[in-house]
């Protein structure tokens, strides 16, 4: 009893370790995205330059140090007479403190502060254009699963009509030559599987390099719905959730608030600063701006950003406008391919093997129909991935997944 009960937990354990060796993990695009933002080195070194920025804070904000001298002059070990070195010395203890006027150093940490505000924007409108390339890959993934499934459906319901052809062979209906050109055919199904799988591979591979995932192409899978949506939103509401959401166009209108900052800060660093001291008389005196450079410089500054501003937003606008116009043209050529050619082929298929089992077609209309019925549903799936790809586009226009 002892025995069987080892050896039913040997095969328990073992069936274990099979499973986790061999067993598939399949993520869902939410599983996708969430690995991506946690271990994407691009992402990474993008928050290792906004902690950066945010380190610039502190030195922005740093106070002048007093400054305190003590010297001992005069000093004199060759006084003729009594040695008396120390006669004539001179000690002189001085302290000076700078104090800068105009709030130089608020502004200096201001200025830095919506520095790391646009270096964390950039930060986001770079996430945005990653997860558009991500959810491409991801498309891609769950189209070639989707056009493997169609070549293996092709094979096997192939492989059941050799079957039939065999019997109708050997009970003489149809002649050895038919017999083989069937058997000839079949090599192209084959073909298109294995192109089918190896494309499957291919997008695995690319989504696991973005997601800088080492785990074995054979262990990783995804899931997800391959299908399109025929509502979307209404072009003006996309327009204003753009201009809502898109990092790029944020970053440009913090430019504009930090340059104007900048101007500020030019201006004050034009003032003269006090310096506290015991011998004040040692100051120079401010006779010449020598600021007016900088002044100008951002000044100019402020203007060129408002340009910049102007031009991302009517990048904006076009960015929505062109993706929202694929999208409409891929499903106005996938409502036919539902409604209609999907079920057209699939009954053309049927009934031409249909009429083909009992001598009612020829091969070659028999041929002609599998051939067609695989185009179709492959167009179908390939219109299917532009649609998601042009919705992954109008994702990345409005700045947040309107489509998932």
């Amino acid at each position: 009893m002892q025995r069987l009960v080892r050896l039913w937990t040997a095969i328990v354990f073992a069936g274990a370790l099979h499973h986790g060796a061999y067993g598939q993990t399949a993520l869902t695009w939410d599983q996708v995205k969430q690995r991506f933002q946690a271990a994407n080195p691009t992402l990474r070194a993008g928050q290792i330059a906004v902690d950066e920025a945010k380190a610039q804070e502190i030195t922005a904000n740093l106070r002048p140090n007093p400054d305190f001298t003590t010297t001992f002059d005069q000093i004199d070990p060759f006084t003729p007479g009594p040695y008396r070195p120390l006669s004539n010395a001179l000690p002189l203890i001085s302290a000076s403190y700078l104090h800068e006027t105009h709030h130089k150093r608020e502004l200096r940490l201001e200025s830095a502060q919506k520095g790391t505000a646009i270096a964390a924007t950039q930060l986001a409108d770079q996430e945005r254009n990653l997860l558009f390339n991500l959810r491409n890959s991801f498309v891609q993934a769950l189209q070639a699963k989707s056009i493997r499934d169609v070549a293996r459906e092709s094979l096997a319901y192939y492989d059941r009509l050799l079957g039939v052809s065999n019997d109708r062979f050997k009970a003489g209906d149809i002649a050895q030559v038919d017999l083989d050109r069937l058997d000839l055919q079949r090599v192209q199904f084959e073909a298109d599987l294995q192109t089918a799988e190896v494309n499957v591979r291919t997008a695995k591979i690319q989504l696991l390099n973005l997601m800088n995932d080492r785990t074995p192409v054979e262990q990783f899978d995804v899931t997800g719905t391959f299908d399109f949506n025929e509502r979307i939103i209404l072009l003006d509401d996309l327009h204003n959730l753009a201009l809502a959401n898109r990092p790029d166009l944020r970053a440009a209108m913090q430019t504009v608030d930090k340059a104007q900052t900048d101007y500020k800060l030019a201006v004050a660093n034009g003032s003269t600063d006090m310096t506290f001291a015991v011998d004040a008389g040692r100051n120079p005196l401010r006779v010449f701006d020598k600021n007016q450079g900088e002044k100008a410089r951002t000044q100019l500054d402020i203007r060129r950003s408002e340009r910049l501003q102007e031009a991302t937003r009517t990048q904006v606008f076009s960015d929505v406008d062109s993706a929202y116009a694929t999208l409409n043209s891929n499903l106005t050529l996938l409502k036919p391919y539902k409604n209609k050619y999907l079920t057209l082929a699939t009954n053309v298929r049927e009934r031409i093997s249909f009429a083909f089992q009992h001598g009612g077609a020829s091969l070659l209309d028999f041929l002609n129909a599998q051939n067609d019925y695989r185009s179709v549903q492959v167009n179908y799936l390939n219109l299917v991935g532009a649609y998601l790809t042009a919705a992954s586009q109008l994702n990345l226009a409005v700045g947040q997944e309107v489509i998932q």
